[in-house]
């Protein structure tokens, strides 16, 4: 009788050791590097309030507001961390839409984190060296403008989520194109000090179910020069948190899946309750913060609700919250602290705390 499936790393370190070999034996190690844009996709009627909502939270800035032909697109930007393209599609079909429904999420068919967006210098060699490998695009060959090249993937069928590829010729960041239309509106910058101190990108991390978490890894490292460097199990909420990172400095991508899969709602822990919930998708974007205290009382004294407070601390060697979901985007937004001296990128402890808050959603 065959034992009930459970994760464990040893199957995963094997097949990350291998993929390693591959990426170097095709030449596709360095050919990938680190994020240049993540791309949320919201409903047409929500666009400018889900802009909005992150000036409103984040450091981040407003730059324009165009349409591409297809999508309205509001660019917001700060200068130390990749850029964020929040897209209105009018159409009714994408293929994202599977990913989309879960009896918390079906209200909100369109919405959605999309698409992580990488540099690539050499597009087209990139582009030839994963179709003789079998891989796919999304267009038979990269979109040609004046100032960039660019292709992406379908949906991940672990994750839900597409990767994105840009090779600059000029600008860099300068997203519109020649057939790009300015669209009559901007977006203010809330005035509030504490604002200043929300800051790059750290992470961010996608719920994929527990018998997908070596593929969805492994795919990703297949794409990109990110390597697996760490998991956290969490044993008493079923939880296991995975760690893939470019470099100690780069934006870092996270996936988090059960240890053993989803049972029911009474059996399951929050990690697999919440793809029943809403599917696969990117839970959260953690941005790092300085005078987290201070910033996290001024958030709630702003009125932005959280699902837990403020977890660690300076003897453990981080601070770390989240926040409620957003309606517009259903992201969560956690807000990072690293102290002088911390040399990991998460802790037991509060990986278990920030596990359990997740319950709520």
């Amino acid at each position: 009788m065959a034992l009930p499936f459970q994760n464990d790393d040893a199957a995963l370190r094997a097949a990350v050791e291998h993929t390693l070999g591959e990426r170097r034996r095709t030449g596709l190690e360095g050919m990938v590097g680190g994020l240049e844009a993540v791309v949320v996709n919201v409903e047409p009627s929500r666009l400018q309030a889900a802009a909005a909502s992150f000036l409103n939270c984040t450091g981040y800035g407003f730059s324009s507001a165009y349409s591409d032909g297809q999508s309205g697109v509001c660019l917001l930007r700060r200068a130390d961390s990749a850029d964020f393209l929040f897209t209105a599609r009018q159409g009714p079909c994408t293929p994202f839409a599977p990913f989309n429904l879960g009896p918390k999420s079906e209200h909100l068919p369109r919405t959605r984190l999309e698409t992580f967006v990488f540099k690539c210098p050499d597009l087209e060699r990139f582009v030839a060296v994963q179709r003789e490998r079998g891989k796919v695009f999304l267009t038979t060959a990269p979109i040609r403008t004046g100032n960039f090249l660019f292709i992406q993937t379908p949906p991940s069928r672990y994750t839900g989520n597409s990767l994105g590829f840009v090779q600059w010729f000029g600008t860099e960041g300068a997203w519109e194109h020649a057939e790009c239309s300015t669209l009559d509106w901007t977006l203010e910058k809330p005035g509030k000090p504490h604002l200043d101190n929300v800051r790059e990108l750290d992470h961010a991390a996608t719920r994929v179910r527990a018998e997908e978490r070596d593929r969805a890894i492994v795919e990703f490292m297949d794409w990109t020069n990110y390597d697996f460097d760490f998991a956290v199990y969490v044993e008493s909420l079923n939880s296991i948190t995975n760690v893939a990172r470019l470099s100690a400095q780069d934006f870092a991508m996270v996936f988090t899946s059960g240890i053993a899969p989803f049972k029911g709602l009474q059996e399951s822990g929050p990690t697999e309750k919440y793809i029943h919930n809403y599917n696969t998708r990117v839970h959260h974007l953690a941005f790092h913060t300085e005078n987290i205290e201070e910033t996290f009382q001024a958030f709630r004294e702003d009125g932005l609700e959280f699902l837990v407070d403020l977890v660690g601390g300076p003897e453990e060697g981080l601070h770390q919250t989240f926040t409620r979901p957003f309606p517009d985007t259903l992201l969560v937004n956690e807000y990072i602290h690293r102290y002088g001296g911390f040399d990991g990128f998460f802790t037991k402890g509060n990986v278990t705390m920030l596990t359990a808050a997740t319950a709520a959603q």
